[in-house]
């Protein structure tokens, strides 16, 4: 598999103090959510956003269509079969774009991790594990996989690190269900858990984009120091 992902990087400032790592979804890629930047009314805040390609691979619930992807999906119900490899993969990836970002003077304690769907799945697969704290996690429209092997795997250095997690009640891709699960379960694991839902399909609102700016303004605090 690739070691290092292709990305497209958005900056508000020419010496960025801060990084958004931005997971995309199945079948997108980094183009997804790079428009969401000007949306977010962050300029103030000096800020690399980075948005990597999944690798291509065949998705076996899409008939092995080959498609941009962090891991394979065998059932629509996303849980009760895991592609536990290609999650673990996955996440060796994103964990490199952290080392990337410190190699470029940005501190890990200055990196928020954010995803949709998949990515978001993606982000909590790799933010728990971290051994090193992220100032945030966003995660929309997703689930956390691996779930029963999380209270094992986890690392204490996230335990206090501010987790935004919002979903469509409309969602019929990744059902609220899973989502509300997944809240709950971090919630008796004791994370500090911000939870929203929308009356939206597997989406993204205005009210959304707000509430993702507010959290980001708050968790990416030190530039104001």
């Amino acid at each position: 598999m690739t070691t290092e992902l292709e990305c497209i990087e958005i900056s508000t400032s020419t010496q960025p103090e801060f990084s958004v790592i931005w997971l995309h979804g199945l079948g997108a890629d980094g183009n997804d959510f790079a428009p969401i930047v000007p949306e977010l009314g962050v300029d103030h805040l000096p800020i690399r956003f980075i948005f990597p390609h999944a690798p291509v691979m065949p998705i076996t619930i899409n008939g092995g269509m080959p498609m941009r992807a962090w891991y394979d999906l065998y059932m629509m119900d996303l849980v009760r079969h895991e592609d536990e490899k290609g999650l673990r993969e996955s996440q060796q990836l994103v964990n490199a774009l952290i080392a990337r970002e410190n190699a470029r003077g940005i501190p890990t304690e200055n990196i928020v991790l954010a995803g949709f769907s998949q990515g978001c799945a993606m982000t909590l697969q790799t933010a728990l594990r971290l051994e090193e704290k992220l100032a945030g996690m966003i995660c929309l429209s997703g689930y956390l996989p691996l779930a029963k092997k999380i209270e094992a795997e986890r690392h204490s250095a996230n335990q206090h690190t501010p987790i935004l997690m919002a979903h469509g009640s409309q969602d019929p891709v990744v059902p609220i269900i899973r989502a509300e699960e997944s809240r709950d379960l971090l919630t008796e694991l004791g994370y500090d858990i911000e939870w929203h839902t929308y009356p939206m399909p597997h989406a993204v609102c205005a009210e959304e984009v707000e509430v993702i700016s507010a959290f980001l303004q708050r968790v990416l605090v030190k530039s104001d120091a």
